[in-house]
């Protein structure tokens, strides 16, 4: 599997002859200040179809190419758009390769300025599906307020369909932890669920699928259930929403979002699906966090998308997993399992 991390963000371009592309190598096309576009045509160019929302969520540290299949799918050729704001164009060829009928553009953004720029909003604005890279999600919440963020929103308003992964997982729900202090384990986020690395942000973007819910990713890997679930209190706590949702998506794992809010798991982790519908028991600056009663359900991945397991976020109900309650007092957390997962 390949990593990636970083968001890709509008640097610097470099006119090169489409006819001089590689098919693995990117063509750059302009310098602009804080933003650089690396693209390649289309391996199989078809004549695309209107585009269809569906969305991709990656827990990171390797994708999913069952997921990517799924995100140009619903594009219907044309354009794929990758954004960044560190990193290379690595996603280029991937995407050529898994996705013949669409041409890439990388976008590589490093400043508010080059988010703002023209040649970014046009690319964004004629995208057919658009992807979050990994990196930094500090960086996507500090670069893309304003022409971009609105771009993106009205994109997804008309259908394109969104992914991301690690960093640009981290984005895309209603709720966002913004890392703009670094990042938070989980035994800091119960010690103190306001430590100031605690960072919470909303409405960044407006996907209507992923309402009421925060993102997180490496979530086994790194042991970030504990974290996820102060997210929960805190934003019951902040009276953002009641009841607050959150997904927990291992590596080399995807969640499949079609418009409707079904939902499928592929990949060789696990998805969580979290939810807090009361306000936790002790929830306060200095203090550790004591909550009970947060409902988990857990769906192992597949090889590949299929009717025998699923998650549907608009019920918040799931098939073929394994349900269980997570409490935590004085900030110790602990497990009651429900049932036993499936084999």
């Amino acid at each position: 599997m390949r990593n990636h991390f970083g968001l890709v963000l509008l640097c610097a371009v470099i006119a090169i002859p489409a006819a001089e592309a590689h098919h693995t190598a990117s063509a750059a096309a302009r310098i602009r200040p804080g933003l650089k576009i690396f693209s390649l045509p289309a391996a199989d160019p078809q004549p695309p179809g209107r585009p269809t929302f569906g969305a991709i969520l990656l827990g990171g540290a390797g994708d999913v190419d069952d997921a990517t299949r799924f995100l140009c799918r619903h594009a219907h050729g044309d354009e794929v758009v990758v954004l960044r704001a560190s990193g290379t164009d690595a996603y280029n060829p991937y995407f050529h390769q898994l996705c013949p009928n669409n041409s890439v553009s990388t976008l590589l953004i490093t400043s508010p300025e080059g988010a703002a720029d023209p040649a970014a909003i046009r690319r964004v604005r004629d995208a057919h599906a658009i992807f979050f890279a990994g990196g930094d999600q500090s960086n996507y919440v500090r670069f893309w307020p304003g022409p971009m963020q609105r771009e993106i929103d009205a994109a997804i308003a008309r259908g394109v369909p969104i992914g991301g992964i690690s960093a640009g997982l981290a984005v895309l729900g209603e709720f966002v932890f913004s890392a703009r202090h670094d990042t938070i384990t989980s035994p800091e986020a119960f010690a103190n669920p306001f430590d100031p690395k605690l960072t919470l942000d909303r409405n960044f973007l407006s996907i209507p699928v992923l309402r009421g819910i925060i993102t997180d990713s490496h979530f086994s890997e790194r042991s970030r259930m504990g974290r996820t679930v102060a997210f929960l209190a805190r934003i019951l706590h902040d009276g953002w929403a009641d009841p607050a949702r959150a997904i927990g998506i291992d590596q080399e794992t995807a969640v499949l979002v079609e418009a409707d809010g079904k939902a499928a798991v592929v990949g060789k982790g696990s998805a969580y699906f979290l939810e807090l519908a009361h306000q936790p028991e002790r929830c306060a600056p200095g203090k550790s966090l004591t909550v009970h009663g947060v409902q988990a359900y857990a769906i192992r991945g597949r090889p590949q998308a299929n009717g025998t397991a699923g998650f549907d976020l608009k019920s918040w109900t799931g098939r073929g997993g394994a349900s269980f309650m997570l409490d935590v007092a004085n900030g110790v957390m602990t497990r009651t399992s429900r049932q036993t997962h499936p084999k």
